[in-house]
């Protein structure tokens, strides 16, 4: 593969706008632009979970679902081009399950913490679920297909879950909402 950019700085979005492929110039604060950011912030704060110690499993899931989130940015740059399939959204189900399963039955809510892991996993839940808000009018008045809003949906699910099994990893505990507090 050859240079994907031989120079950084074009000066083309300097205007307040940026290219799509295909050439076609956009508004930066166009809800598309938006979503591509809130995802691009997500798999950011997957790479900040990924530099701490975890089983190698979610390891390996977390790599996989940061090379699809960086498909499905492609995807909203290139309305054309599919990448998130329904085996994508089985994949974040099948591991959601297998990581819940271990869990003890959620009585009560949970705050972000318990650990430094936790606390990054839920963080990027919460980015996560911010990217799906900003996925609904794209795919609700846009060219933008229901998958990448499933996927997102599953996603901030396994990690919600993934912030649980990180909370009690090496005698560890969840962090609790205290309502008589």
């Amino acid at each position: 593969m050859g240079n994907r950019l031989s120079k950084i700085y074009t000066r083309t979005g300097d205007t307040g706008t940026t290219g799509l492929a295909g050439n076609e110039r956009i508004d930066k604060d166009a809800p598309r632009v938006e979503a591509m950011g809130s995802i691009d912030e997500l798999n950011s704060a997957i790479g900040i979970m990924l530099v701490h110690q975890m089983p190698d499993e979610a390891m390996a899931a977390l790599n996989e679902i940061q090379h699809k989130l960086f498909d499905l940015g492609g995807e909203l740059a290139m309305p054309e081009y599919q990448t998130i399939v329904a085996e994508d959204i089985s994949f974040l189900e099948t591991t959601l399950d297998s990581y819940n399963e271990t869990l003890p039955p959620l009585k009560e809510f949970i705050l972000p913490g318990g650990t430094v892991l936790a606390a990054h996993t839920h963080l990027a839940r919460a980015i996560c679920r911010r990217a799906e808000r900003c996925l609904v009018p794209l795919v609700r008045d846009e060219n933008v297909r229901t998958e990448l809003m499933a996927y997102v949906n599953r996603l901030s699910d396994l990690l919600f879950v993934f912030g649980r099994v990180f909370a009690r990893m090496e005698n560890g505990s969840e962090v609790f909402w205290r309502h008589d507090r």
